[in-house]
């Protein structure tokens, strides 16, 4: 497939709002792919790269390069060109990947190159979400949406399920089984404003801890105990205490859902980037869980004895899960029988949080589990961390947001009246935002370098975020995760946003 055609589909599903049109504009997109095409085409769509970070950044980018008069690049070739430059390292890499990176600027399209700049720059996000890909992929193949879904579900991997499809037809979706040993996308949840908004929803209900640690899938089968990660990486070796934990439960074949996590000598937990280092240090491991020992957390279950307990359920499931695991490593959790016992809810959720835990999960009792999926019956809510930002910067937008500033660069009042960048945000920004804000932002600009516009720091922003972590790329050691755009404060004077001290004072847990 030629990577114009991508582009193409790509631009056509981001000008379109109604669903069902960007269902049909991704089945045209199956119907012209070769099942080789599948593995890229997908995540290329999803706005993600296979290889993932490949090194190349704004500076390799900022040189303007012609673009080709034709089309000729497929997406295959265009995938190996990004292999090569992923395994670029070494003295002189950063001249080789700018080479790579013209040689493939230079055979693009413009509307390839403008595709290709918001793949590289994680711009691409156009509404082409796994979720559509799934239906449009069922309506090319004329395969029942359910069956893909599921499909896809067990399979943990909707490239596999597109290849087969498109080789075998719908008769391929017969192999696709709940299988120890072979992780399946985990269910996720939604948010929700409050515990009462939650319950109100869901009615009967289970409320549960929300801990900050990282999704693990659990697989036992025999002597053998396989970990994943929600994004379905294998981490047994790096994990030793959760397969002797899993060895000392009572089944013999088993799938459980849960969160790994760390807690510190109090009995409280460890900041979330003091967990994910742990578990993602692959050298001397013995050595790191002696550091910072983590302990496994269940909150449901999959496969009990051969048994797929997907379509029970969450009240049975749990049974199964009591059953099979002890309660100190199960969740905590408290039931709830309606709106009448918010109370109890409230409760819960302020003992979770002076427990020093973000949350809660609140799930109603009678839903199945939904692999892969935001479920309507899980309901996360944790307290939404606000702060009141000065735009220090703002970088040239790609895709669909080319011609506006989009990435702002953020920060917090230092006492001598300069200000300290704590991250950057392109999220929670409408339409709207982006064409006022660009115009604004032009209005202080103080400097240009190409993509990035200083600007004079007078645009006060509030941002939402969901905590801190630390970070030697900031010159404050810590970092906002998952910022947002909440408004803009033009009441609000720079000299009245947050300052740094007042920030790392509400974190202590991350303060450097």
């Amino acid at each position: 497939m030629l990577l114009a055609r991508l582009a193409q589909a790509s631009q056509e599903v981001a000008a379109t709002s109604a669903r069902s049109r960007k269902i049909a504009l991704l089945a045209e997109l199956f119907r012209d792919a070769e099942a080789d095409d599948v593995p890229i085409v997908i995540p290329y769509l999803a706005g993600r790269l296979p290889q993932g970070r490949i090194g190349v950044g704004w500076k390799v980018l900022s040189s303007p390069v012609p673009p080709a008069a034709e089309p000729t690049l497929t997406v295959r070739e265009v995938d190996a060109l990004l292999t090569g430059l992923s395994k670029v390292s070494g003295a002189g890499s950063q001249a080789e990947r700018a080479r790579l990176v013209g040689e493939l600027l230079g055979a693009a399209t413009e509307e390839e190159q403008r595709f290709l700049f918001g793949l590289l720059t994680g711009e691409v996000r156009q509404g082409a979400l796994d979720a559509v890909a799934v239906e449009g992929l069922a309506q090319a193949t004329e395969a029942p949406p359910a069956d893909v879904r599921r499909a896809v579900m067990l399979a943990g991997s909707l490239q596999s399920v597109a290849q087969a499809l498109l080789v075998e037809g719908p008769a391929a979706l017969d192999r696709f089984r709940l299988t120890v040993g072979r992780p399946v996308l985990p269910m996720l949840a939604h948010s929700a404003s409050s515990v009462a908004e939650a319950v109100g929803k869901l009615g009967t209900c289970a409320v549960e801890e929300k801990l900050d640690g990282i999704r693990v899938q659990v697989h036992r089968d025999g002597d053998t105990v396989r970990i994943y990660t929600r994004t379905l990486d294998d981490i047994t070796d790096r994990l030793p205490e959760l397969t002797t934990a899993a060895l000392e439960l009572n089944g013999q074949r088993f799938i459980l859902d849960g969160e790994v996590i760390s807690f510190d000598a109090d009995g409280r937990p460890r900041s979330f980037q003091e967990t994910a280092g742990r578990v993602g240090s692959r050298v001397d491991v013995a050595t790191a869980a002696e550091a910072v020992p983590v302990s496994p957390v269940f909150f449901d279950a999959l496969s009990v004895d051969d048994h797929d307990l997907l379509d029970l359920p969450f009240a049975e499931r749990h049974a199964e899960l009591a059953r099979l695991v002890p309660e100190p490593m199960r969740v905590r959790r408290t039931l709830v029988s309606g709106p009448d016992d918010l109370a109890e809810a409230e409760r819960f959720l302020a003992d979770t949080l002076e427990r020093g835990h973000e949350g809660v999960v609140v799930k109603g009792l009678d839903a199945a589990y939904s692999a892969g999926r935001r479920g309507a019956s899980w309901l996360k809510v944790k307290p939404v961390h606000t702060l009141d930002l000065v735009v220090l910067a703002a970088e040239w937008g790609h895709g669909r947001r080319t011609g506006k500033l989009s990435n702002l660069h953020l920060g917090a009042r230092n006492p001598n009246g300069s200000f300290t960048m704590l991250g950057k945000t392109f999220k929670g920004m409408t339409d709207a935002m982006l064409t006022w804000q660009t115009e604004r932002l032009q209005e202080l600009a103080v400097e240009s370098s190409g993509y990035v516009v200083t600007v004079r720091p007078e645009l006060v922003v509030e941002i939402a975020y969901d905590g801190l972590q630390r970070s030697t790329r900031y010159p404050a050691g810590v970092t906002l995760r998952f910022a947002r755009v909440v408004r803009y404060r033009e009441d609000k004077r720079p000299e009245e946003a947050d300052t740094v001290e007042t920030l790392l004072a509400a974190h202590p847990e991350v303060r450097p």
